[in-house]
């Protein structure tokens, strides 16, 4: 009779996964322009998507602390890049949410150059993983991000958003659909990450996901 695997057998880095973020994540910074970001050290992967996609709800989860980031009902809060950190080894960063800021036009262009401009300076940014809301798909304003990170040559994932508020029947459509999109990107990690914050969906696999990553980096 054969053995039904393990999770642990199926990915080696699950366990390696939650030991690293249960571990003691601590906010660093928060940097309005690039002159004044942290100094680099270990391994940064960062968050981007709409201000509405659930960034916060994800660090939070992700991290298994429930106010790490501070979560709004008003899309476009978050205009700093925010970092958080958990040892020597690990920075999470936060990316302003693009698409539905409610700031002056000067602002917005001024929070893009940032974004470009930490894009393309940081040496140690492993990979962006981009908020994707799973009830919308990939809208024209996320292709403008995936365009800005396939010129920067940044490795990034897609993260689905709120797979909860979506049938189970409907998910393996919406998935696939994001995978088409993103086929011939040549920057785009072919594999999708599906997340609920509210039922901790997808999270296991999402942290393996960045302890592979840090051992690889290693």
């Amino acid at each position: 009779m054969t053995e039904t695997p393990s999770p642990a057998d199926a990915d080696p880095y699950l366990e390696p996964g939650r030991l690293l973020f249960a571990g003691d994540w601590q906010f660093v910074s928060a940097a309005p322009t690039v002159e004044v970001l942290p100094p680099m050290q270990g391994m940064e992967i960062a968050l981007a998507g709409r201000s509405n996609v659930g960034k916060s709800s994800l660090v939070n989860a992700l991290t298994g602390r429930k106010a790490l980031a501070r979560t709004s009902v008003t899309p476009g809060r978050t205009q700093e890049l925010i970092f958080f950190r958990v040892g020597p080894e690990l920075c999470l960063v936060d990316m302003p949410g693009y698409g539905f800021a409610k700031a002056p036009k000067e602002k917005v262009d001024a929070w893009t150059r940032t974004i470009k401009d930490y894009l393309r300076g940081r040496v140690n940014l492993a990979r962006v993983f981009v908020l994707i809301d799973s009830r919308h798909g990939i809208k024209p304003v996320d292709e403008e991000i995936l365009d800005l990170l396939d010129k920067a040559a940044v490795s990034y994932a897609i993260i689905l958003t709120k797979v909860d508020q979506v049938k189970p029947s409907a998910l393996p459509s919406v998935i696939a659909g994001v995978e088409d999109k993103i086929r011939r990107r040549p920057a785009a990690y072919p594999k999708i990450f599906p997340t609920s914050s509210n039922t901790g969906q997808g999270f296991p696999e999402l942290r393996a996901a960045v302890a592979q990553l840090l051992a690889e980096q290693g």
